[in-house]
């Protein structure tokens, strides 16, 4: 409905109510517009429509792959968004990701946590919802300085760009898109996940993460000790997810199913299997074991039937089996496989590097099964992105029988390298990985879960540096607020972000010529109305 469609129609509503003296059917109008979302699920199914959509132009052109950054405190979404809004015109493609590391190493009332499913889970609902106010925030704010506008050129009487105005409302972009969520390995069995998973999506979250290790053994994708589940305990979750979406009319909800048994060398359980070559003998024939001949001496201990031969698993003394080493790939393959096959939309491959061919070699094998499969892949700050691409500039010229004499594989981080050839062609890689990742190695959407988790330290170190040491407030003033002057950063004005504009708007239409509004010509921020 167009802008002047909803003052009308707000009009019609006043006029048939004489009580309502005072209220003005162009406040409502504006009001409604800048709360459009009303609950979680309107944007839930909002955000999960364009997901769809992005995922169908991908499927047409790889070059169409989306992308997001990680975010632990809703000011810190919404700030992503109005840059995005700003220097590119759209959110076309970009999305926020909710990481678990993030939730809890910032957000747990412990304290600081690693990534192991310690922390409460009501707060990874709790930031979806606080992500979405923000986002929410951030539309209000940006339709309330348009609405000034238009009344701007009302009183100076130029018609033509009160029009011009009103068409920006009515086309108005917002910053309200989708937000991939961590829920881990569900924080328990499967009715734990469905029960979380829906506060996740009455939160707002379309498309959730899952990754197929075992709950209460859960390690963060890029440490050791990592311990997955048989298929079918995996799939139990997947469906847990999906009849989450299904009962609060997310009908095409995203889930993105993880697996992590590239660097998963163990197992809590051995597979229930009911005939040779079902799921379940195919994840224990990956299983380290040795033959024996004779079960009757064993104490306690574990066998299986692998082929007509008496089979027994490697246990360790913690009560885990481990599967044979160098099987990571083909256990991947055969994971991702399964989950498509029962009811997940994208995948993800937890990788210790960023390396294209490893990915494409997987998704090749699992395109053979499932042509259409798309991934999710983090492009982690845990890698060292330029001694891995280094690396394999090296290995990749050495190959070719190029001179690498100059250059010393064990330390190409040495600073001294910074201007050669070989770090300006690895540079490169890494600035065109996601879009060469995406045309080759099926990868649909790139994805960073830690960023500004090292923005903040890093600017944070900067500041205390100049602000305590001999700059003192020039610390402050050059290195922060004259270049949010400078580069137009909104929160220059940190009045009107927090909402003061629009406080304003509303007791003027609350109160009249009555209002006592914070924004007159005595507010500081006036000074940065340039």
């Amino acid at each position: 409905m167009s802008y002047q469609a909803l003052v009308d129609d707000a009009q019609a509503l006043i006029r048939n109510n004489s009580k309502w003296n005072g209220i003005a059917a162009e406040a409502v109008a504006r009001m409604r517009l800048q709360n459009r979302f009303q609950t979680g699920l309107e944007i839930a199914r909002h955000t999960a429509a364009i997901m769809r959509q992005d995922m169908a132009a991908y499927d047409r052109d790889p070059a169409n792959y989306t992308q997001s950054l990680g975010c632990w405190h809703g000011f810190i979404g919404q700030q992503k968004l109005i840059s995005i809004k700003k220097h590119f015109g759209t959110t076309k493609g970009r999305y926020l990701y909710l990481s678990g590391w993030m939730v809890a190493a910032l957000r747990s009332e412990f304290g600081p946590l690693p990534d192991q499913s310690m922390h409460e889970k009501t707060s990874v609902p709790a930031l979806i919802e606080e992500l979405y106010t923000f986002l929410r925030q951030a539309d209000a704010r940006e339709l309330g300085m348009l609405f000034r506008e238009i009344d701007k050129a009302r009183t100076a009487g130029d018609g033509i760009r009160e029009r011009q105005l009103q068409q920006a409302v009515d086309t108005y972009q917002t910053h309200v898109v989708p937000v991939i969520a961590d829920i881990d390995a569900g924080f328990g069995n499967a009715e734990a996940t469905y029960l979380l998973a829906k506060k996740m999506i009455e939160a707002g979250a379309c498309a959730l993460q899952i990754e197929n290790q075992v709950s209460d053994e859960k390690q963060c994708g890029h440490q050791d000790g990592k311990v997955t589940v048989p298929h079918e305990d995996f799939v139990a979750k997947i469906r847990a997810i999906r009849y989450a979406f299904l009962e609060l009319g997310v009908d095409d909800g995203i889930i993105v199913a993880r697996t992590d048994s590239l660097g998963a060398g163990l197992t809590k359980q051995i597979a229930v299997t009911r005939e040779a070559g079902d799921i379940g003998d195919l994840y224990n024939s990956f299983l380290d074991c040795e033959e024996i001949d004779d079960a009757t001496s064993l104490n306690g201990d574990v066998v299986i039937n692998r082929g007509g031969r008496l089979m027994r698993p490697k246990r360790l003394p913690s009560n885990l089996f481990q599967f044979r080493p160098g099987t990571g790939a083909d256990r991947c393959v055969l994971d991702c496989i399964n989950a498509l096959q029962n009811g997940a939309d994208l995948l993800w491959i937890e990788t210790e590097k960023p390396h294209i061919e490893q990915i494409a070699g997987m998704v090749d094998r699992i395109r053979e099964v499932v042509p259409n499969a798309k991934l999710v892949y983090n492009n982690s700050p845990s890698f060292n992105w330029t001694l891995n691409f280094r690396q394999q500039v090296f290995d990749a010229w050495k190959e070719e029988s190029r001179d690498v004499s100059a250059y010393d594989r064990a330390r190409l981080m040495g600073e001294d390298y910074d201007s050669s050839e070989l770090a300006r062609e690895a540079d490169e890689k890494i600035r065109t990985f996601q879009r060469d990742a995406a045309k080759r190695a099926g990868i649909f959407h790139h994805l960073i879960t830690l960023p500004t988790y090292h923005t903040a330290a890093l600017s944070t170190d900067n500041l205390a540096r100049d602000y305590f040491g001999d700059q003192g407030m020039l610390g402050y003033v050059a290195n922060v607020q004259r270049k949010e002057i400078q580069q137009g950063i909104a929160c220059v004005k940190h009045q009107n972000m927090a909402g003061s504009d629009i406080g304003d708007d509303h007791k003027e239409y609350f109160a009249g010529e009555a209002a006592l509004k914070a924004g007159g010509e005595h507010n500081t921020m006036n000074q940065f109305a340039a």
